[in-house]
């Protein structure tokens, strides 16, 4: 039988007040297309995971829908992290995103303040903590990572990652349809099982996809930024490209094979919604 393709979309836990004010509205008009589950990101800026919570409650009370907290493990305790399982545990929250989380600069992962420094060694401690419990999704880059040295040592990362009892992984995103097959390629020459869910971004500002692409190491093909620098003061024609663009790259995806996609909403919910009527998405049944 053919696994049943699923889609979920990335929010960040807001930064300024009437960003909190407007997040239920966000969540509402989100969660009228049903994703599988919405994530929420590690603080406001990464700086802790009070706001990935207070983030968490609201998605579960405006919408209704499942969400899975990203959980760093960088410059953390066992004690700490042990805690903050439980309490989302006795939340009734079923499923996490584990990372390893951001180094501070010049730092090599080996030097990684606090007790883990590989979010594989994340995923091993939740499953002693907590067996299968939690649904755990892990971090892929199809393009490596930024701090990735050499690509066999950055996929060696992900595999440990991978059997140390993750459920699936989803990618940072990207522009490159090859990248991606060619990553679930070396997978699947390495015996493993997990779905490899497709991270999309939709375009919607040049500064800021270039400013993000330059941190996370996502490729922006020259020929993509060619046209949205030539088409940066003129909003409209530049949201139309990179929907057509976007929209292109995830019927490709699909088309051959993703599992699913896992879009990087940037808290708006217009471009992602705007982009699932493009590729004509259906829309779950209500359970």
């Amino acid at each position: 039988m053919a696994q049943e393709i699923t889609f979920s979309f990335e929010l960040f836990p807001p930064r300024t007040p009437e960003g909190w004010q407007k997040l239920p509205a966000l969540v509402q008009k989100l969660a009228s297309v049903r994703p599988a589950f919405f994530s929420v990101t590690h603080g406001a800026g990464g700086s802790d995971q009070h706001g990935t919570y207070e983030a968490i409650m609201q998605v579960v009370e405006h919408s209704g829908i499942e969400a899975a907290p990203h959980l760093t493990c960088v410059g953390s305790t066992r004690a700490s992290i042990a805690a903050l399982l439980q309490r989302y545990r006795e939340a009734g929250v079923k499923r996490i995103v584990a990372l390893r989380g951001d180094l501070p600069p010049g730092l090599a992962p080996d030097e990684a303040p606090g007790e883990f420094r590989y979010a594989s060694e994340l995923v091993t401690f939740i499953r002693e903590q907590h067996g299968d419990h939690f649904r755990l999704e892990i971090a892929a880059y199809p393009e490596m990572h930024p701090q990735g040295v050499t690509p066999a040592q950055d996929f060696d990362n992900f595999r440990r990652k991978a059997e140390a009892g993750a459920h699936a992984a989803i990618t940072q995103y990207f522009f490159n349809a090859d990248a991606y097959f060619d990553f679930v390629n070396r997978c699947e020459q390495a015996g493993l099982k997990i779905p490899v869910i497709a991270g999309i971004m939709p375009i919607t500002n040049f500064a800021q996809l270039a400013r993000f692409s330059a941190a996370c190491g996502a490729e922006i093909p020259r020929w993509i930024r060619l046209r949205l620098e030539q088409l940066q003061d003129d909003k409209p024609a530049l949201l139309d490209f990179g929907l057509d663009v976007v929209t292109q790259l995830s019927r490709t995806l699909l088309d051959n094979g993703a599992p699913g996609l896992h879009f990087y909403t940037l808290n708006q919910s217009e471009p992602t919604l705007r982009l699932w009527k493009n590729l004509a998405l259906p829309v779950p049944a209500a359970a």
